[in-house]
């Protein structure tokens, strides 16, 4: 696939992972429209690009009537990121919410067939997976894409959304020829991330010089933290080189205990603290970890950056753009809301 003057639609893109795919598509000189009612997102992701023309952007609701037909018409290319989400926190304090999600995808999917559009790439997760393989955080388990069938468990309704997102696509795939590829995010981190993600939710407590730190759970789920320039790469090569939506895991397999990760967060901003463990507070599967050898396979893709690495440029970024007392006086909303 050429890039260059591609017509190519983000849904969600004012969002923390869909600013950075708008970001590497006009680096790649493609045409971009992004469509976000930015209850996530924010103008300022995108406000440069708007601002100059080389974004179109159409604040509103895809659930609202003709929004989905107006978004897609004249599109080549669908990446579709928008969800009603967040993190833990919100995922499991917000099912109702998420469980909106169904009747987005559905409402773009079927406008993206009525408009012809030649490819959907869909943002799906890693909350596919089965609960019960997610137990035991002194198991060493790779997540591989073959484990997501029956008996399906999977995380929460956002998960079972995501589910249902990737078989729809599947079978439009099977039945009315559309190309599509599924991506399945794990545990993205990285600037532009929100605090109501574990790993913000902790640099910015120390930011805000929290005492005692607060770490949800036990402290031992597991995780596999994995920078948002690896999850963009592969995004982007799924497009190119996935057309029957065949789903592709886009994660680290690198292993992180997530108390591990809060010490680290201590150590490198220097901030002294004891650390206290919450386990009345939502903290997900104990051991969350991604195989990438399919989309190694397919895409030749393999992430780039390491968790350690990563992290510091993350700490680097919220340190250097974020106002303490704006952070301290919102950050327990933050925590769970989008």
């Amino acid at each position: 696939m050429r890039w260059r003057n591609a017509k190519t639609l983000v849904t969600g893109g004012a969002s923390f992972i869909g600013s950075h795919l708008v970001d590497a598509l006009l680096a790649r000189e493609a045409i971009v429209r992004v469509v976000d009612n930015l209850s996530s997102g924010t103008l300022d992701n995108l406000r440069d690009h708007v601002e100059s023309g080389r974004v179109e952007l159409i604040r509103a609701d895809l659930q609202d009537a003709g929004v989905a037909d107006r978004a897609v018409e004249g599109i080549e290319v669908v990446f579709h990121l928008a969800a009603d989400h967040g993190g833990r926190g919100y995922l499991e304090l917000h099912q109702e919410a998420c469980a909106t999600n169904m009747v987005l995808d559905g409402l773009v999917f079927a406008a993206c067939r009525r408009h012809d559009v030649e490819k959907v790439v869909y943002a799906s997760s890693g909350c596919v997976y089965p609960n019960r393989l997610q137990r035991d955080p002194g198991e060493v388990v790779y997540l591989m894409e073959e484990m997501v069938g029956p008996p399906y468990d999977a995380d929460h309704l956002y998960g079972w959304a995501k589910l249902m997102g990737e078989m729809r696509l599947r079978a439009s795939c099977a039945e009315s020829g559309l190309k599509a590829a599924c991506c399945r995010y794990f545990t993205v981190y990285g600037d532009r991330g929100h605090e109501n993600h574990a790993l913000i939710a902790m640099i910015a407590r120390a930011f805000v010089g929290q005492s005692p730190f607060i770490v949800w759970g036990s402290g031992e789920q597991i995780r596999n933290w994995t920078h948002v320039s690896d999850i963009v790469t592969g995004t982007l090569l799924a497009a190119e080189q996935i057309d029957d939506g065949t789903a592709v895991n886009l994660g680290t397999m690198e292993r992180t205990r997530v108390i591990d990760a809060a010490r680290e967060v201590l150590r490198y901003t220097g901030h002294r603290a004891d650390i206290v463990l919450d386990p009345n507070m939502p903290s997900g599967p104990l051991n969350r970890v991604a195989d990438h050898a399919l989309a190694t396979r397919l895409l030749g893709w393999q992430p780039k950056v390491p968790f350690i690495d990563g992290l510091h440029r993350t700490i680097d970024w919220y340190f250097s753009t974020k106002d303490r007392d704006v952070v301290a006086s919102g950050l327990a909303a933050r925590l769970i809301e989008r």
